[in-house]
């Protein structure tokens, strides 16, 4: 059998910044020259950066990327490089809104010795959850092409061409592909990893070649790319995962069946494919536990978002409850302790306990730890108001005035001190409103946002396995906001391990009223939580981004109007 040396750079890319994103593909570029590779994989869009949404639109920026392409090109030697690119379209219009908006493709381009020896422009456009493809790009118009590298015949495609069972990848394999490579921008969810698995299997199964599969890693605002770059070999053996949530740089030698008869491939490379001595066998990555994935998507979209924004320091106002605690210990594995600043701000209500608690977390994390009252700040928005609220009883309105408090002061920190403020809400509490718009929502990045309570509370106990940095105390005592005597969340809300299911039904799945009764629920309380869910719309869309983790995040996935008579039953 031959054998063709693949390399491939899962690197973190950003979006728009060409010059850095060039550099670090010349980089890898540099690297598989050196370890003898006959193809490199990068990332889709890699020049650009993914997704790079109205960037698209402006033709100053598809023509840097492009300049960057040329200059690439330009270093490129014995290694074709797969480089993703936003190219100009060739293909029709369809209308007056395409011929303004859908000139470029999401392209590969196969740059080798000086030139650029070949372009694929991406056929299938997804348009659906976080994809806008379909609004940006033109499809490309071969999705059998396949090119000759080193005497072996490869399909090259991206990202959402393979996954369609009889989408571009099998076109190519049936008109001679003896590999097919697949370079892609595929965002995180949970479970996201082993669905990639079953899907590039079957693939490569159902193809009878191998299929390399190359991801792109880091965050990109509520988007995170986990990597875990594949090799299956044409029965559906993986022979090599990269890691997940981090850069890997891999080669291996893979081998490939005899060309099939009747294929045609474009020449790119003439010089032998490189006999492998010794064959190279990088080691392979075990794929990560669910709470251990979901961790690590939430460190990684928090600190790209951090670093790639231009802050260096975070603010996190600590409760001594446990979404303050995980938002902390995020930010520190994220970031480093030296880079997350804590502060605690009892107001009148606010426990003693609370407040140790929230001292002994910092302790135990190794932040930087202030601890600011407000009772004289709140007292005197009281007296402020006073005359306006003469006759009326304590209520929601005296409440939320604490938390707003705490977040100008948050953001005072912020405006001093150049520290980004992480809000630390959570998906249940966004979902129904039990949050407070320029209070406790305030923030530049909501770490937990799509995050349930009850996940919350796993993912700090896993937490604690790797090291106990949240006092059990804090995992342990009921939920609580601490805005008037003796409160709890249960006074306002139903247990959490009954809202979240019923949230999931309705959020992630999109079942109605009466499907989520038959699960079982009670039909008043599935109706009261459907009501909250619908009439916070207004808060959600005020709500700074987060890291997505589900296949319904709020925002990027789950888009309803503000103004909305509808209502499910």
């Amino acid at each position: 059998m031959a054998t063709i040396r693949i390399a491939g750079a899962q690197i973190n890319l950003t979006v728009g910044d060409i010059d850095g994103n060039e550099k670090r593909i010349a980089k890898s570029m540099d690297w598989a020259e050196e370890q003898g590779a006959d193809v490199l994989l990068v990332p889709e869009l890699a020049i650009a950066g993914y997704p790079p949404e109205d960037l698209v639109l402006r033709s100053d920026f598809v023509d840097a990327n492009r300049q960057a392409l040329e200059r690439l090109a330009e270093r490129a030697r014995n290694v074709v490089s797969v480089v993703g690119f936003v190219d100009r379209s060739v293909g029709e219009h369809r209308g007056a809104a395409d011929a303004k908006q859908r000139q470029v493709a999401n392209a590969a381009a196969l740059i080798h010795m000086g030139e650029v020896r070949g372009v694929y422009q991406k056929v299938l456009l997804p348009n659906y959850g976080v994809f806008d493809e379909d609004r940006y790009f033109m499809p490309g118009g071969s999705p059998d092409a396949t090119w000759d590298i080193g005497g072996v015949t490869v399909g090259v495609s991206v990202c959402e061409d393979i996954w369609i069972g009889d989408g571009p990848p099998a076109k190519q394999a049936e008109t001679g592909a003896q590999v097919l490579l697949n370079i892609n921008g595929s965002p995180f969810h949970y479970g996201k990893g082993r669905e990639r698995i079953e899907l590039i299997r079957r693939q490569a199964v159902e193809s009878g070649v191998p299929v390399v599969y190359l991801n792109l890693v880091g965050g990109q605002d509520e988007l995170v790319f986990d990597g875990g770059s594949l090799i299956i070999d044409g029965e559906g053996v993986i022979q090599f995962r990269a890691p997940s949530f981090s850069e890997a740089m891999f080669v291996m030698d893979v081998e490939v069946a005899p060309a099939r008869s009747g294929a045609i491939p474009a020449a790119v490379r003439s010089a032998p494919v490189l006999e492998p001595n010794p064959v190279l066998d990088p080691e392979s990555t075990e794929p990560r536990e669910p709470l251990a994935e979901v961790y690590s998507a939430l460190v990684t979209g928090l600190g790209d978002y951090v670093r790639k924004n231009g802050f260096g320091k975070v603010v996190v106002g600590l409760s001594g409850g446990i979404d303050s605690a995980l938002t902390a210990a995020i930010a520190v594995d994220a970031l480093g302790a030296d880079a997350v600043h804590g502060v605690t701000m009892p107001s009148p209500f606010s426990s003693s306990g609370s407040i140790e608690h929230s001292r002994d977390l910092a302790a135990r994390l190794g932040i930087r730890f202030d601890e600011i009252a407000i009772d004289h700040l709140y007292k005197s928005y009281l007296e402020a108001l006073g005359p306006v609220f003469e006759g009326t009883e304590f209520g929601v309105a005296e409440e939320n005035i604490q938390a707003r408090v705490r977040g100008a002061l948050l953001m005072a920190i912020s405006n001093k001190h150049g520290e980004m403020v992480v809000a630390t809400g959570n998906k249940s509490e966004m979902a129904v409103g039990y949050a407070t718009l320029y209070g406790d929502m305030a923030g530049g990045y909501a770490v937990l946002k799509d995050v349930f309570k009850t996940l919350v509370y796993q993912l700090a106990e896993w937490r604690n396995t790797q090291g106990g940095v949240i006092p059990v105390e804090i995992i342990d005592k009921a939920p609580s906001a601490e805005l008037r005597p003796d409160q709890k969340d249960s006074d306002s809300l139903p247990p959490y391990s009954v809202l979240d299911q019923i949230l999931a039904l309705y959020i992630e799945e999109d079942q109605p009223v009466e499907a989520i009764v038959a699960s079982g629920f009670e039909p008043t309380l599935v109706e009261r939580v459907v009501h909250m869910v619908d009439r916070n719309e207004y808060k959600r869309r005020q709500a700074a981004p987060g890291v997505k983790i589900t296949t319904k995040a709020f925002g990027r996935d789950r888009r309803l109007p503000i103004t909305n008579a509808w209502r499910r039953t």
